[in-house]
Parts: C-alpha cells; structure tokens; sequence
C-alpha cells in the first residue's frame, strides 16, 4: 500500500535552501566583482533574472514524473544535437564566433545562449535510460553484455563530444567525457573490463603531458603547434607568462593569496582579473573573504553533492539513480576544475563555478538538472510492509550464462 504525503511534504526543502544559499553568495560575489574593471551591464541584475528564469524552469521540470523523463529522453537528446549542430553550421550573424570558439546562438532581447549546457543534461538522461534499458533487456550478465553497454555508451556520448569539440570547446568536452565516466562506473560493468580501459587512458594522458613538457618536437612533427601548448606551459610557470598565456592564473593566485586567512572583506579587492565574474568568480571569493570565505563555499558543494547521493539511494527507480549520478558527476568535475584553476592545481580551462558564476545558459543548465533531483524527490513512492524498493515488473531478454567467464 503506497503512503501517500501532502505536496509541502514531497518537496525538496533541503536541496532549495542550497539554492538559495548559492544565489546569495553568486550575487554578492558578482555585484562586488563588476565594481572593478569597464562593464558595461549589470551582471548583478542579470543574475538575480536568470535565477528567476531557472526557478521557473525547476517549477516546470519537477513535475514530470520519470516515465516522463524517459520517454522524453531521446527526444531531448536528438534536440540537443541538432542544436550544436546549427551553432556549428550557423552564420557568424546568429552563432558569432568569440575567443576562437563558436559555441553561442546570439537571441536578441536574451544575450548569449550556449546549447552545450543544455545538452550536458539531456545526455545524462539519454545515457540514464539506456543504462536502465540494457539491465531490463540482460537480466543476467556476461563479458559480452558488458562490451555491448559499454559500447553503446560510448557511441551516444561519443556524438556531442565530437560536435563540442568542432567549435571547439575543450572545457565542455571534458565535463562530458566526466559525466560519461561516472555512469560507466555505475553501469554495472565488470571492473575486470573498466580498470584496465581507464588506466590505459589515464597512461596516454599522462603519456601526451610528458611529451608537452619534455618533447613537444614529436608533437608538432604530428602536426601540433607550439602556441597550443602554452596553456600547459602557463599552468606550470605562471610566474614568466604573466604578461601573455598566463596573466589570469598569475592574477588569480595573487588575490586568492593576498586574501589570508578572513579575507580583505566585502569590495575591498586591489588585485585586478578580467572577467571576474565568470570563469574566476572565486578568486574574488578568496580575496575578500579568504580562507574562511572559500571554504565554506566548497563545504556548500559538498553538502550538495552529499544531498544529491542521498536521493541516488533513496530512490526506488534505477533510472533515477543514473540521473543522480550523471548530474552527481558533472557538478562535481565543473567545482574540482573551476577551483583547481584557480589555484593553479589545474590547467586553465573555460569552465564556470556552478550556480556561482554569471551566465545565464550555464545557470539554467544547472537548474534543469536541479529541476530533474526536485522531481525525483517529489515524485518518490514509499510503501507500507516492505523493506525494500518498490519496482514493477519488466519483461526481458535473459541471457542464461551466469558468470562472465
């Protein structure tokens, strides 16, 4: 017997006082931010909108149940690939290209939408039901069934990888290649198969950085350029790129630095970082508030990642768990870069703090997942009797070896 709840006691109440505590510290650190430097809008006042916009979206969102989610799922993701398809393909009237990237549609009345932050979230559904699909079909499971997932995880976010890359974006490229890692680890695929697939990746990587530092003249017989690896170059000795490749980072490390342990306070900041209010928004956190300022932040991140396991395991449904994972690992990535930029722990790439820093497509992106937890919570079913989650029955393919030797 289901136990039914009032609609103030299904709601999320936990994870909108995070929100809101994310909103108030993006808006005082934004209006402090544009206080220096030639801005010409109001950030702080386009924020505060965008908030509202994605409040409205989460309004929306949640009451879709995940039946909904899942039949709606490949739709979505086929939208969002038509859609980096035509910032692709677009005329440099509608889709301009800026910083040597074309990854925006210019809406009059709207400013700057960037489709990958929307397409971030309509994978981690494609992805999710897929995951969910294949363990309905293969009930039980062999290295062949395992192969199969993994490949068909790959090929769907192989797609907007390769569309993201095309602009180029290698910043959003990375938090899909994130997302696509976390839910392979929870795919229930064998780690007989995953350890050896990333640690053969993990070892090219490190591999292609050893050849960056030490032997970039195999690099560029391969055909790369110099200047592409500046941004390593800059990340490991910022101190003699400070006028070029590494003026941010250089900028960055002296305010996070000059910030001590409580900070200079509010608008007290000295140390000039173009741009602020985006991509660097917490070395303004860290020189006005220092140590303190920032730490509380980060434990903001992990109360909300802590909030955000909590739903993956309450939940009855596996397809609601995948989603909490998928989004679990993209918000994760997004704060570890963002911070680990600034600190010079990670090489610099153009990823924004979520919910913290200004932009109204990667606001809303992230409040679209937001929207997705807030539905899964209200929608959450418990019953009366049983210990255990609740879960209709599906008619599969059985596959009848039952080990995967």
């Amino acid at each position: 017997m289901e136990q039914s709840k009032r609609p103030s006691e299904r709601f999320d109440w936990s994870l909108a006082l995070l929100l809101l505590l994310f909103s108030l510290v993006s808006c005082v650190a934004i209006y402090s931010a544009q206080t220096t430097g030639q801005y010409d809008n109001n950030y702080f006042l386009r924020q505060i909108f965008w908030y509202v916009v994605g409040c409205v979206i989460i309004a929306v969102v949640m009451f879709f149940d995940s039946e909904q989610y899942r039949r709606l799922s490949w739709i979505l993701y086929g939208l969002g690939i038509l859609l980096l398809i035509a910032v692709v393909v677009a005329p440099e009237s509608i889709a301009p290209e800026r910083n040597g990237a074309k990854s925006w549609f210019v809406l009059p009345g709207l400013g700057n939408i960037q489709p990958s932050e929307f397409v971030k979230t309509f994978l981690i559904l494609a992805l999710s039901n897929l995951i969910a699909t294949h363990h309905e079909q293969f009930i039980l499971k062999t290295w062949k069934t395992d192969f199969y997932l993994l490949i068909k995880l790959s090929f769907t976010a192989a797609l907007p990888l390769g569309l993201i890359l095309l602009q180029p974006d290698l910043g959003t490229a990375l938090v899909i290649l994130s997302i696509l890692t976390g839910m392979i680890l929870v795919s229930g695929i064998a780690w007989k198969i995953i350890i050896p697939l990333y640690g053969s990746l993990a070892a090219l990587g490190g591999f292609a950085l050893y050849l960056v530092i030490w032997a970039p003249a195999v690099l560029e017989k391969l055909h790369f350029k110099t200047y592409q690896f500046n941004r390593i170059y800059s990340w490991l000795d910022p101190n003699n790129h400070q006028s070029g490749s590494g003026y941010h980072l250089y900028k960055s490390l002296r305010a996070i630095g000059s910030g001590l342990l409580t900070g200079k306070g509010f608008g007290e900041r000295k140390v000039y970082i173009p741009e602020s209010h985006t991509d660097f928004i917490f070395s303004v956190i860290g020189e006005e508030y220092g140590f303190i300022g920032g730490s509380i932040v980060i434990s903001l991140y992990f109360l909300l990642i802590f909030h955000l396991i909590k739903t993956a395991l309450d939940t009855n449904e596996p397809f609601n768990t995948y989603i909490c994972v998928g989004i679990i690992s993209m918000i994760t990535f997004h704060v570890f870069q963002n911070v680990g930029m600034t600190i010079q722990v990670l090489p610099i790439t153009g990823i924004p703090l979520p919910f913290i820093s200004y932009g109204g497509s990667s606001l809303m992106g992230n409040m679209l997942a937001m929207g997705l937890v807030f539905g899964i919570h209200y929608h959450h079913k418990t019953y009366m009797f049983s210990s255990q989650s609740y879960q209709p029955y599906k008619k599969g393919k059985v596959i009848r070896k039952t080990s995967r030797s």
